[in-house]
């Protein structure tokens, strides 16, 4: 930890890696807590997944694979999203359709690619230490963004959450909210790939809002405490990653699983303790 440190001072990429922990932190904090609220845990995986064809396609033209992705995860949004509200299709058949459909566009256009794809491994497991310049000012626009859209339509993006037949009687645009949310979760997912690949980004999303989730149920503390903890649990994977020589997604998805572990028992004891002394 200390030779982390040390290095902090030495070494761009060190300092890039903490900055995107940072970056990423605050949009997963607040478009996490949004998704887990509305339950869309597994739409948002299934933007995740759809997001490799994305990537594969922009690898076999020559452009930049996050430009691909993000445009493939955006269209592949606006396609679950009016697919879920046909009657004749489920919301959960549509994603797994084009969750599917992506990994599969993707999978065929690297392998038609001529020659070896060299940061393939860093988009499907993540790789913080990978984060160029361009990554993190990308996450920088996209944070200054969110944060400005969350403030100013704050209540509405609450009433959305939680009941959206209420949001339509107080005359607010469920529809047009839907989908610029939904743009939101796919360019935060995309953005967010270097930081734990797309195999396992979507606890990235979920897990940090529902350990906080656990000793609160207000919205706007929520998403402060899962920008607290995702950073936490990002930083404390980056340093295990870093000391022992193993992959950061992987580190950091098992560092946030042990902290929602580690907060649920000490809230559960909490809570025992509580009830005996009330008994008593």
């Amino acid at each position: 930890m200390i030779e982390l440190f040390k290095d902090l001072f030495e070494y761009q990429f060190l300092q890039n890696a903490v900055a995107a922990a940072l970056l990423v932190s605050v949009v997963a904090g607040i478009i996490g807590t949004y998704i887990t609220s509305r339950r869309l845990v597994f739409l948002s995986g299934g933007i995740t997944h759809a997001s490799f064809g994305g990537i594969g396609i922009a690898y076999y033209v020559g452009i930049n694979p996050v430009i691909g992705a993000i445009i493939f995860s955006i269209l592949s949004a606006f396609g679950i999203e009016a697919l879920s509200h046909r009657k004749n299709i489920r919301e959960d058949s549509a994603i797994g359709i084009l969750w599917a459909f992506g990994m599969a566009v993707g999978i065929i256009f690297i392998f038609l690619t001529p020659g070896y794809a060299p940061n393939l491994l860093s988009f499907l497991f993540g790789s913080i230490l990978t984060v160029t310049n361009s990554d993190l000012l990308y996450l920088l626009i996209l944070n200054i963004v969110v944060i400005l859209f969350f403030i100013i339509f704050y209540r509405p993006i609450l009433y959305i959450a939680f009941d959206q037949e209420f949001a339509r009687t107080q005359k607010i645009p469920v529809t047009l909210m839907n989908y610029i949310l939904i743009m939101f979760i796919a360019i935060a997912i995309v953005l967010s790939i270097r930081v734990v690949g797309i195999i396992l980004l979507i606890s990235l999303f979920t897990i940090p809002p529902a350990t906080a989730n656990i000793f609160s149920h207000h919205f706007g503390k929520i998403i402060f405490w899962s920008i607290l903890l995702s950073f936490l649990g990002s930083f404390i994977g980056l340093i295990l990653s870093y000391s022992i020589n193993i992959p950061s997604g992987a580190s950091i998805v098992v560092v946030l699983v042990l902290m929602f572990g580690v907060v649920k028992l000490l809230f559960s004891l909490y809570n025992r303790i509580q009830r005996k002394l009330i008994m008593f």
